[in-house]
């Protein structure tokens, strides 16, 4: 569960990258001749936004009979420990097989209200993880979309189903969240077959008829136990994480000992550097450096209205492969699946997932053996605070993770052999400057996974090759006025998620199968004199460009100030040489 944002920002939260997440609350409760539209310049003050958007694609519906259930129509008020319970069956109309199930979350808001976050499960396996934009008086709407394909051996049986929105509605917090989830199930044809998909899906979450994720403080960890089937022979961890409180801005908080010295700035602690770790009955078997999530009251509020932050609306799980540890899982007895947070946290992360198994239709029982696993406890990490000639106080982080794990599965084709290499990298600077009051971030942060599948013993594996990168740059300025109430409060943020999968077999050449490059810049700015807003304005720009092996591509690029679109353009190309 999120903590309610009014009681849980830290003092340097309130100073720097979130004052004006506390302070536009006034902003969107202004009198209506407070709003300047037509007013140029710095003096602007933004009430209203268009409703919100984002530049990524929308998932792709094949032209076949379908069938849409309504899985939830819902309004979150009071909403903390309170969350929705239903039950999803598949419609009788369409009974499958299916070659694709989307999921559609729509909400709608009006009034004064926080961004909270969300998640839906489904038979106990977190199917979305999301969270809300802050409405303006008016009055704002919104749309995502998911692709439920990859759950179908879940869906194909009644489940339950569980949405968490944990909500305040009181005299100055007036927002509901009004909210419909509906499912469609798309019938498979000659022309679009029955989508492939694991076997089974096991989830890994607390309960299947509560919200399913684990809230965890530094120290803390999360384990399932569970029975694997007997036949298995692949395992891949579909996970989430998201931090909360100081950790929503993890990627500038300080080492613990630059916090203790400067109490009265009122920094989050626990550096920057965040890990999520899996383990399997307690071994090590995959680490995750996870993405720079930025809320859309998050640094500033001004600047997301219409466009979200990157990961904003539609959370991208990770992937963590656990193929190597397959052989070992198969005497059917329950075996442990845990789930750590990133170390020294100051704060909490939600974190929960789904296992997608296969199995061997020929043969009753499988085995095998872990052959390498070279996963550290902890990563190279390195922490240096060196004070700067003008004053401020400069703070570098650097990390490092290589690792192999290998295993090896005897199944009905014979023995196969899976070897995962991953490396990470990683660095942060950070100044700060005015006691905390002007802070600048830089991090970039990036690696790549390699799964080598030996089927035939000789040595000639099939390899996929998985890349990230997350660089991210973020400016944020309080500057106190002349007299009581009065601030100035500015954010700049440059953030892109690029991602890429390759595939060769044996030594030949990398070929290219999909790619993302997402990148969005914003900016925004808050000011009062003496309790009135004398200026509230934001700009941003989102383009996203994605590809796939074919040659196919999609491009959305989006432009947006004073919280209305200024450019909304797309292309969508089959055709060799891209979208332009």
């Amino acid at each position: 569960m999120r903590i309610p944002l009014p009681l849980r920002r830290s003092g340097r939260a309130r100073r720097t990258l979130a004052a004006l997440a506390l302070a536009a609350a006034a902003v969107l409760t202004a009198p209506a001749t407070a709003t300047a539209d037509s007013t140029p310049g710095p003096s602007r003050i933004e009430t209203n936004y268009a409703d919100p958007v984002t530049a990524l694609p929308p998932i792709s519906r094949p032209d076949t009979p379908h069938c849409t259930v309504t899985a939830m129509q819902h309004d979150f008020g009071n909403s903390y420990g309170q969350p929705f319970t239903g039950t999803l069956t598949p419609p009788a109309d369409c009974p499958g097989p299916w070659s694709k199930v989307v999921l559609d979350w729509s909400g709608s808001v009006a009034g004064r209200q926080y961004d909270r976050l969300a998640g839906v499960w489904i038979g106990g396996a977190e199917v979305l993880r999301t969270s809300t934009p802050e409405p303006d008086p008016a009055g704002i709407s919104w749309h995502v979309d998911q692709d439920l394909t990859s759950f179908t051996p879940l869906l194909r049986t009644a489940q339950p189903v569980v949405v968490d929105l944990g909500n305040i509605v009181n005299s100055t917090y007036t927002g509901v969240y009004h909210m419909r989830m509906t499912v469609t199930y798309y019938q498979a044809d000659r022309a679009h077959p029955a989508a492939a998909t694991a076997d089974q899906v096991l989830p890994v979450s607390q309960s299947a008829t509560a919200p399913g994720w684990w809230t965890l403080g530094k120290g803390q960890s999360a384990t399932a136990s569970l029975t694997f089937p007997r036949n298995l022979t692949g395992a891949r961890l579909q996970l989430y994480a998201r931090g909360g409180g100081c950790e929503e801005f993890w990627y500038s908080n300080v080492p613990d000992d630059v916090a203790a010295a400067h109490p009265d700035w009122g920094m989050c602690g626990g550096g920057t550097y965040r890990e999520v770790q899996v383990l399997v009955d307690g071994r090590i078997a995959g680490t995750v450096q996870p993405f720079p999530v930025i809320y859309t009251g998050g640094i500033s509020p001004l600047m997301w209205r219409p466009v979200p932050s990157i990961d904003a609306f539609r959370t991208q799980p990770y992937d963590v492969d656990l193929t190597p540890f397959a052989g070992t899982l198969t005497d059917g007895r329950p075996h442990t699946v845990t789930l750590v947070p990133p170390a020294g946290i100051s704060d909490s992360w939600t974190l929960d997932g789904s296992l997608f198994l296969t199995t061997d239709p020929l043969r009753a029982q499988t085995g095998g053996a872990v052959t390498t696993d070279t996963i550290a406890a902890a990563p190279q990490l390195s922490t240096t605070e060196a004070a700067q000639p003008d004053g401020s106080e400069l703070v570098t982080v650097t990390a490092g993770r290589d690792w192999t794990v290998a295993g090896y599965v005897d199944t009905s084709q014979g023995r196969i052999g899976t070897r995962i290499d991953h490396h990470g990298e990683y660095r942060n600077t950070d100044t700060l400057a005015d006691q905390g009051q002007q802070q600048t971030t830089s991090q970039r942060d990036s690696g790549w996974t390699v799964v080598a599948t030996d089927r035939d013993g000789h040595g000639q594996p099939e390899q996929r090759r998985s890349t990230w990168s997350y660089p991210l740059d973020v400016t944020s300025g309080y500057q106190p006025g002349s007299g009581a109430d009065s601030f100035t409060a500015t954010g700049q943020v440059s953030v892109a998620r690029e991602l890429t999968d390759q595939t060769r077999h044996s030594q030949g050449a990398w070929h290219q199968q999909d790619s993302v490059d997402d990148r969005l810049q914003a900016r925004g700015v808050l000011a009062r004199q003496s309790g009135t807003v004398v200026q509230a304005d934001g700009s941003s720009h989102e383009r996203y460009l994605g590809s796939s092996a074919g040659g196919g591509c999609y491009l959305h690029e989006l432009a947006a100030d004073h919280g209305y679109l200024t450019l909304d353009r797309t292309a969508d190309s089959t055709r060799p040489d891209g979208c332009g």
